[in-house]
């Protein structure tokens, strides 16, 4: 279990961070699209698309993910399910004119996850349209429908079944992907809030995928923040033992929003702000000494192993010489051997 956690958001701020640096010291935990550009050891996702998204591409298949609401529903329901059981034709016609269905190959799995607006619903309205020879497309793609089929031995796990007996709470993906790392590490004492900016420098969205797919425009306003400052201030008080830093540009230095204390957590005592150079230095400063053990540690055990060589080297010479040459006791009585055979020859 970790004793530390980056927990990383996808607010800009973080666009300097090289999270490689961190993961020698301690596990990283992060939030939806994350997996795109880099694998931590923990993904949380909780909103339809980005979720799906991420299970069809395959890393759900390796890697620990952590998912709302992610129910797995045997095969024969299928039909039910997405199309209503409507009829063959019918199916037809909405596969053709359906775009907005995001669904993976079947194959030979045996369950699904389904999320989104079942199709049956949408027969009526496309059969319409058509008697009137209007376009249907705009008029039928205001809604997705999600089918994720799904391996038996993936790594996706159900939010609800994070503790037993007790549901998902619905928080954003940041709060879940913290809460998920409180309960998961039970030896937790440190937790560092990398790229949760909760606000906007520049008033409009402040994230590091908008204008990808399941995300904002760029030119749409910041999220209002309220939500994500309750969340966290729930999690930083049912955990008391856990030291929460929030990683700002700036620490609390108030330059800019994002590097401002936040009021709402004023009260909170296992809360600090650090800034991220001295969050670099810190783990840059642990990472020179165990270095610098480790290189000790190293020559060290090479002295030594030079010093067994060298006594091996001195033993396999003696091996290859008569055991006189190098052994007094041999020496003595190789002479009163050669002594005695010369008196013999005189005899």
């Amino acid at each position: 279990m970790a004793t530390r956690v980056f927990c990383i958001g996808n607010g800009e701020s973080r666009q300097s961070i090289d999270l490689l640096k961190l993961r020698p010291h301690g596990k990283i935990y992060g939030c939806n699209a994350l997996y795109r550009d880099f694998t931590p050891d923990v993904l949380t996702a909780v909103d339809h698309g980005i979720m799906h998204e991420i299970y069809q591409s395959g890393y759900c298949d390796t890697n620990e993910t952590w998912l709302r609401n992610w129910t797995r529903i045997p095969a024969p329901t299928y039909d039910m399910l997405v199309y209503g059981n409507m009829k063959n034709e019918d199916k037809e016609l909405i596969d053709k004119y359906q775009s907005n269905k995001m669904e993976n190959d079947k194959g030979d799995k045996q369950e699904f996850v389904f999320h989104g607006s079942n199709l049956s619903g949408k027969v009526n309205i496309l059969k319409s349209k058509l008697e009137k020879k209007q376009i249907v497309e705009k008029n039928v793609n205001h809604t997705t429908t999600y089918v994720s089929w799904t391996n038996e031995n993936d790594k996706a796990h159900n939010l609800d079944d994070l503790v037993e007996g007790q549901r998902d709470r619905g928080w954003a993906c940041g709060a879940s992907s913290g809460r998920v790392a409180t309960i998961r590490e039970k030896d937790l004492t440190e937790m560092y809030l990398i790229g949760h900016d909760l606000v906007s420098d520049t008033h409009k969205i402040n994230n590091m995928y908008k204008g990808t797919k399941h995300y904002g425009l760029p030119e749409a306003g910041p999220i209002p923040a309220v939500n994500w400052i309750n969340q966290w201030k729930t999690l930083m008080t049912e955990n008391p033992n856990v030291q929460f830093y929030k990683v700002n540009p700036d620490g609390d230095k108030g330059k800019t929003p994002v590097s401002s204390k936040i009021s709402e957590w004023t009260s909170i005592q296992n809360l600090k702000y650090i800034s991220f150079q001295n969050t670099l230095d810190k783990f840059s400063k642990v990472w020179y000494i165990n270095v610098n053990m480790l290189d000790k540690f190293i020559y060290k055990t090479l002295d030594l192993i030079v010093k067994w060589c060298e006594q091996y080297r001195e033993y396999r010479i003696k091996r290859s010489l008569p055991k006189a040459t190098y052994d007094k006791k041999a020496k003595n009585d190789s002479l009163k051997t050669w002594a005695n055979e010369r008196e013999n020859s005189y005899k």
